[in-house]
């Protein structure tokens, strides 16, 4: 009798040391998650006394005293106030950015270069050093109170960080593409609007993911320029929620978190392909 022998491959125990070490951190940041989950659905009773992650019985009513609102402003309102103010800091940071990053990447004029780096360097610079001026500013124009000081600036191309990733996906570009349309009579606005901006699409997906979700969860911003409770946004609402009912809105408070987080799941899952895409190829990646 002949025997023959088996052969097993030897277990890579550096590979599986890597996927549990990812396993466990995937479920360290889902835990915030599964716990606001859980939590607003939960007595206010329990919230407070209770540290076990299932609630022991489902209120339901959390919700719907999330879905009345805060201050006579019902969530639907609040939800309109939320997606104005981000479409519009999307619209604004799309049209403003992309328009600097042509002139940067595209355009040759004096002092481009210097004016190039004070823009970057910009981004280092704290919010907080600007916000004093700045409300002067829409405090004399009379526009503070009104969504203008949240949406305005998006439009002059404020954000340097957006201004600098369309310009590096330009200039990826082949020039050859403007100057064949520059040989057929385009200007530099119709090379812009024609050829230029249909190539930059993953560049302004990424651009319109990121202020949304920057928007959405703005709170300091908002917090100094709205004082009308019709104007308040979710994120403000929240607060007012606590302030209105203290300790025993807690179940209802979290249930509003949810609800105020499922707009930002769901824009993200649906754009999720084009942000990887235009991160990859905007000279971002490592």
């Amino acid at each position: 009798m002949t025997s023959t022998a088996v052969s097993h491959k030897p277990v890579r125990w550096g590979r599986v040391a890597v996927h549990l070490g990812c396993l466990v951190a995937l479920l360290v940041m889902l835990y915030p998650l599964a716990w606001l989950l859980a939590t607003s659905l939960k007595p206010a009773d329990e919230v407070i006394a209770s540290l076990d992650l299932l609630p022991r019985h489902l209120e339901w009513s959390n919700y719907s005293t999330a879905m009345e609102g805060v201050n006579d402003v019902s969530i639907w309102r609040l939800l309109t106030n939320s997606l104005l103010i981000a479409g519009g800091a999307v619209l604004g940071n799309v049209i403003s950015c992309s328009l600097a990053a042509y002139a940067f990447a595209r355009l040759r004029f004096r002092l481009r270069g210097p004016l190039f780096a004070f823009m970057i360097a910009t981004i280092m610079l704290p919010h907080h050093a600007v916000l004093i001026p700045q409300y002067i500013i829409f405090n004399q124009l009379g526009l503070v109170n009104t969504y203008w000081p949240l949406i305005l600036p998006k439009f002059l191309a404020t954000e340097a960080f957006f201004v600098f990733l369309i310009v590096q996906f330009m200039r990826g570009l082949p020039r050859e593409l403007e100057e064949a349309a520059r040989i057929d009579g385009c200007g530099p606005f119709r090379s812009f609007f024609q050829v230029v901006l249909p190539l930059t699409r993953p560049a302004l997906i990424t651009t319109a993911i990121f202020t949304f979700i920057w928007t959405w969860n703005d709170f300091f911003t908002q917090l100094i320029y709205l004082f009308d409770p019709d104007k308040f946004t979710l994120t403000l609402a929240l607060r007012s929620f606590v302030d209105a009912s203290s300790t025993s809105a807690f179940g209802p408070m979290f249930a509003m978190s949810v609800i105020a987080l499922l707009p930002i799941v769901l824009f993200f899952l649906a754009f999720q392909r084009f942000l990887v895409e235009g991160m990859a190829s905007s000279g971002l990646k490592g």
